[in-house]
């Protein structure tokens, strides 16, 4: 009773929390009332007016507070809770008080619905003082058992730098910071929402409702013994079965104790995976989908009954409880290492305040031995400087008469320096007699070379004048030379362009000349024949009568293209003629 009382209180202090609403720790009675008439409603308590108007009244009517209220809630609401009410129904009411003042306006992965499902699982998990508050490894356990419900891999990184940045001040959550670390999705990346809501039904079923498996198989009937499949829901103390997963229709329970127990069966009658629940009255026929469901049907129900004998709370109750234990001890641990800690801490503030007495008597003691050894310093300082003193005196006496020998032997060396260097100064100074002499005679042979060499440089300079002067001439008249030379090259090409035009007129001439040979041959040739002919004739009619022939001729040139046109006295003459206009070009 004890832990369904807990349980109830932290929903009711989110409740009274959401109806305070200036934050000062206090509700109006008439809210109050109406919060317990709504309590006793859902918890299935008997309400009775006069015992909450006996409780608050006084003289005061102003608002209560929580440790005010709390009296009245005991007694007459939570002392006589039975477990017979609805909890979803009586977190829902509470839930409804709370939600809208707490729930962030921001857009979240979830609807209201998963974030009242989570806001209930933080009632389950929360710690047991106030304000409530979710410490980091309940918040890591829920988040993995979201992930395995998602069908995901937990990301044991990505929480460790989430706690990293976990305030150094905050031991952990409140519920609506659970409900926005859930909703941001930043431990459900990929995932879309209705697999979120789906993995949040699963673990709220579980730790809630206590589902402990739940699933479709196929059950035989006892009067038909027909098979029908059902949807199986196993608890702690019974398993129910529904005409679908939607729990609206519920066919029947299974109601366990530690006396039942689970066997496997053969396939038999065309069904297979089957296995068998015996009770106290009635024995269940049940066939699975596949091996892998039955195997684990046996298990948990087997495990299931295994808790009912030892008296076991269900398992996730009994870790939850046996992490709260270890918390406990961890922290009992802690304070007792911390108390541990302020004991050698005390017992070193001791040893440090002994060793500082300590201490200080040993400065004390150096400090007279200090002094002792100043005075035994002191004298020994003045003796050494009276030894000193005399030692100085000695020294000076000493020194004194060590350097008017030094001054005697100094004044000595000077004077034969003195000595060496007049005889010194006499032998430089003929050398240097010998020298300015010597120098006269090499300044007057200068002098004598200078005017020789500029009498030969003004003769050099004025014929290099003349040179200058004809170099002059002489670039003009090459320049003259070069313009004429210019010009008969330019006469010399026209001459000889004149005379390629001439020989390609003599070329021509030639070329008809010999068309005309060649014409006046062949007739030369028909008129031989025909005086040829007429002489035979003639000779044979005739007798000795002979015909006047022209003489002989001079020899024709001949030339690659044939018998010249002309003769060889008229090419000599032809030749003559060229030669005579080239030379005079």
């Amino acid at each position: 009773m004890g832990g369904l009382k807990d349980e109830l209180l932290k929903a009711i202090w989110h409740a009274f929390t959401a109806l305070d609403l200036d934050h000062s720790g206090k509700v109006s009675k008439s809210q109050l009332k109406v919060l317990s008439h709504n309590l006793c409603t859902v918890l299935k308590v008997p309400h009775d007016p006069v015992a909450l108007e006996e409780h608050f009244r006084d003289d005061d009517e102003g608002p209560v507070s929580n440790q005010g209220y709390m009296p009245y809630l005991n007694k007459f609401i939570l002392e006589k809770v039975q477990d017979n009410f609805d909890k979803i129904e009586f977190n829902r009411m509470c839930w409804t008080l709370c939600v809208k003042k707490n729930l962030t306006k921001s857009p979240l992965l979830i609807v209201e619905e998963d974030a009242f499902k989570i806001w209930v699982i933080f009632n389950f998990l929360s710690e047991d003082k106030y304000p409530l508050i979710i410490v980091p490894e309940e918040i890591e356990y829920l988040l993995k058992k979201l992930t395995e419900a998602m069908g995901g891999g937990w990301q044991q990184e990505q929480f460790e730098d989430y706690k990293v940045n976990f305030d150094d001040g905050k031991e952990g959550l409140s519920a609506w910071e659970l409900i926005e670390l859930i909703g941001n999705g930043q431990f459900s990346k990929g995932m879309d929402r209705q697999t979120v809501s789906m993995a949040i039904n699963e673990v709220f079923n579980e730790l809630i409702l206590d589902v402990l498996k739940q699933g479709y198989m196929m059950k035989k009937g006892h009067r038909r013994k027909n098979w029908t499949e059902r949807w199986f829901v196993l608890k702690p103390n019974v398993i129910s079965y529904y005409v679908s997963e939607d729990l609206k229709d519920r066919k029947g329970d299974i109601v366990l104790d530690g006396n039942c127990c689970v066997e496997s069966l053969p396939d038999k009658d065309g069904k297979k995976c089957l296995f068998l629940i015996k009770c106290f009255d009635k024995t269940f026929e049940i066939s699975a989908s596949d091996k892998k469901k039955k195997q684990e049907w046996i298990q948990a129900i087997h495990s299931t009954v295994h808790l009912l004998r030892l008296g076991s709370p269900p398992p996730h109750k009994e870790a939850r409880q046996r992490r709260k234990e270890l918390r406990k001890k961890l922290l009992a641990e802690q304070e007792e290492l911390e108390r541990q800690m302020k004991e050698l801490q005390a017992a070193n503030e001791n040893k440090q305040q002994e060793l500082e007495t300590v201490r200080k008597k040993l400065e004390e003691a150096a400090s007279r031995a200090a002094e002792e050894e100043k005075k035994r310093l002191q004298t020994q300082v003045e003796l050494q400087a009276r030894f000193s003193s005399e030692l100085e005196r000695e020294k000076l006496i000493r020194q004194q008469m060590e350097e008017q020998v030094a001054q005697k032997s100094s004044e000595l060396e000077q004077y034969l320096q003195r000595v060496h260097e007049l005889e010194d100064m006499y032998l430089n100074l003929q050398e240097a007699l010998e020298d300015e002499r010597q120098a006269r005679q090499d300044e007057e042979t200068v002098r004598k070379l200078q005017a020789r060499l500029l009498e030969e440089e003004s003769s050099k300079r004025a014929e290099l004048e003349k040179w200058h002067l004809e170099q002059q001439q002489a670039i003009a008249t090459t320049e003259a030379e070069k313009q004429e030379l210019e010009h008969q090259r330019t006469e010399k090409e026209q001459a000889l362009q004149e005379a390629m035009a001439q020989l390609a007129q003599l070329e021509l001439e030639r070329k008809q000349a010999l068309e005309q040979y060649e014409g006046v041959k062949k007739k030369l040739e028909m008129a031989a024949n025909t005086t040829k002919s007429w002489k035979d004739k003639v000779a044979h009619h005739e007798g000795l009568i002979r015909l006047i022939e022209p003489g002989a001729k001079n020899p024709h040139l001949i030339t690659n293209w044939g018998p010249a046109a002309f003769t060889q006295a008229e090419l000599e003459e032809r030749k003559k003629n060229w030669k005579g206009k080239k030379t005079t070009e």
